[in-house]
Parts: structure tokens; sequence; C-alpha cells
């Protein structure tokens, strides 16, 4: 925290906000790959405490927007939870500066922002158990649920084209032909994997330009570790909100998947340790399903075992772009980070491939169980 502390004068930024005054002590908090996060901690006030993250307007340009869609999104998850729930509790705050804006520029041109902290609460790298994935699947779905009634048209993309498969294999092209640090040749294989299945990839898109699949509003980064638990791991709230902004629901379902269904990390090394937990991706479609089944379409239903495959394919794609090009998005621990999550991907993705009519039964099996019991009630409530 020395150097952290010597590189920015927090007193000052933290003086900029409405956080009511005194004196904080500050730490590292979280293992973001794109932003830095701080737990700000009031010395005299116990209980008083917030997060406060460094943005990085390197990935997000347009910060006034960024912040505008987090402001419309919160405000209307409060809105609707308010009439069913605890607004303060399943709702990031945001904390508005002395400026009337939700940001603060400092004098070396860093973008600050700050949200209040959910006390008792915690997140997980790996789900455990089934009834984490079920939760997760609930979290997410809820999410989209509550927002489906926001215009998509209300946000702005916060980072262009971020789930736009062509756009990430024009990218991933250009990296292996320019070639910037010499390192194409070492990883001709992992190429080869992912060029050869470039054309199969594109479905979701292509549903999305005829009108097949609606735009959303979607969280576009539904890893885990975005979903705040209560101690008795229930669902409290959704986190990281960066990325919310138009898609479709298919990159939700599949990017959740990808991190829930594999028992090993992103970035595993032993490849054999990468299998998938059955029980956890049906926990997962469970929870989901009963969230989304009032408004998904039988269109976006079929989509869900697409984005399943594609999520982990695209963000081998990325890892593998960014490895090309000399690691220069991605935080990365040593050298060949980015190649080792990059096949953790692609042997993800294998054990998708081999058991994707099994996955996609259990989509359409839980989709059906629930069709029932909704018609079960409704007979039910008519006699």
């Amino acid at each position: 925290m020395d150097n952290i502390a010597a590189a920015y004068n927090f007193a000052d930024i933290i003086a900029e906000f409405n956080t009511g005054g005194g004196e904080f002590d500050i730490n590292v908090f979280g293992s973001g790959h794109i932003n830095d996060t701080f737990i700000i901690r009031s010395k005299a006030r116990k209980g008083v405490d917030f997060l406060l993250q460094k943005i990085n307007h390197f990935v997000f340009k347009d910060i006034d927007s960024l912040m505008n869609n987090m402001v419309y999104v919160t405000n209307h998850l409060k809105e609707k939870i308010a009439k069913i729930g605890h607004p303060e509790k399943e709702v990031l705050t945001l904390i508005k500066c002395n400026n009337g804006k939700y940001y603060y520029q400092d004098a070396q041109e860093n973008y600050w922002r700050m949200t209040n902290f959910l006390h008792n609460t915690k997140s997980y790298d790996l789900v455990t158990n089934v009834k984490q994935a079920q939760q997760g699947g609930v979290a997410f779905g809820r999410f989209q649920n509550l927002l489906c009634d926001l215009h998509p048209d209300l946000l702005v993309s916060t980072i262009p084209d971020f789930l736009n498969i062509e756009k990430r294999l024009n990218d991933f092209n250009k990296a292996i032909k320019n070639n910037s640090v010499q390192r194409s040749a070492s990883v001709m294989e992992e190429v080869g994997f992912l060029l050869s299945r470039a054309d199969s990839m594109n479905e979701i898109l292509q549903l999305g330009r005829a009108g097949v699949l609606p735009l959303r509003i979607t969280h576009n980064d539904t890893k885990f570790n975005n979903i705040l638990l209560d101690q008795a791991d229930e669902i409290q709230c959704v986190i990281d909100l960066d990325t919310v902004m138009p898609g479709y629901v298919a990159y939700d379902f599949g990017d959740a998947i990808r991190s829930i269904i594999n028992t090993a990390p992103e970035d595993e090394k032993n490849l054999d340790a990468i299998q998938l937990n059955i029980p956890l991706f049906e926990g997962f479609a469970k929870g989901y399903l009963s969230q989304t089944i009032s408004f998904l379409t039988d269109a976006e239903l079929k989509s869900l075992m697409m984005g399943v495959l594609l999520l982990p394919y695209m963000q081998a794609v990325r890892f593998l772009t960014d490895y090309l090009e000399g690691d220069v998005y991605y935080k990365t621990r040593f050298a060949e980070h980015n190649l080792q999550r990059t096949r953790a991907q692609i042997q993800l993705l294998k054990m998708l491939e081999m058991n994707k009519e099994k996955l996609s039964s259990i989509i359409q099996n839980e989709w059906l169980n629930l069709k029932n019991t909704l018609k079960t009630g409704t007979q039910m409530i008519a006699g």
C-alpha cells in the first residue's frame, strides 16, 4: 500500500466526494482485471465504509457516458426493488462529488468514482455448490428481468463492439498478421483451432441483426465474482456495472456458465483439471430461467446454448489477441499468463462442445418444467 499511497493523493481525492468527512484508512480491495479498487474505512465512524475506484480510462474512453449509464441503471433498479425489497442493500449506491457529478478527475487526469460498501456480503471466484450456482442464475436473470422495461437506446455502449465477435476476430487476425512482439510462430496450434470455428460463432450476431433476437439491456460481464451473496449464500447484489449496455441475453448466460461450469480457474495451467460440473450448470439454468420465463422469447431460449459456446471462444480469442500484442489490455502476473488463459478457455470450449446435446436438453427440460408449473398454478387459481 505504501507504493500506491505515494502514487495518489488519497486525502484530496476522498475530500471531493460526499462522505461526511473525517479521516479514512485505505486498502487495496478485490482482484479486478481492469479498474483499481480501494476500500475506504472511516477511522471515527464505525461501519461508514466506501469503495473508491480508479476507472481505467484507457478501456472506458467516455467516462461521462459510462457514469450516466450507471446512474440510469441503478436508479431504475432501486425504483423497481423498492416495491419488493431493500434497494439500499440490493443495489450499489453511487456517491456524488462536490461538483454534483458522480466522478472526479484528479490533477493527473485519473478518473475516480465511489460507491457505498455493502457489509456482510461475500463473493466467490469459483462456485462450489449447487445452491451458489442457482443463486447466480437468479441474480443475473433477475437483473435482466428488472431492466427489460428500460429501453436499450437510453444507454451508451461503454466499450463499442465489446461482445461483437466479428470485431474480436478482426482484431485477432490483425494481431496475427502484425506479429508485433514476435509471438505468432509459437501459438499456431491455438490460432488454427480458433480460426477453424470463426464462421460458426457468428450466429447470435446474425440473428440479432435479422431482428430474430431482441436487443436488451444486459450486464455483459457475468462472472460469478460479480455477484455479492449474503452470509447464507443468498443473492444480494449484482456489481461491476461498467459494461451494462445493450446486448443479447445469450451473452450474459454464456459468460456466467463460462465461470460456473468450469471445475478450475480461467487461467488453469493443468488442462486435465478443466472439467464440466454439470450439476452447477443445471442449478444456474434453473435459477436463471425462473427469473426470465416471463419475457424470454423462444428464439432467445434457443440462443442460450449458442452463448455457452461463444463466450469461452470469444474470451480465448481476446486473451490470445492480447498475448500477440504484448499483453497491453489484461493485467498479467507472468510472461505467458495470457497464453495460459487462452489454452484454458480452449480446453473448456472443447469440453462444452463434447457435451452440447446434454446441456441443451437441461435448458429445454427446465424451461418445460417451469412452463408446466406456471400452467398448473394458473389452472388452480382459475379453479
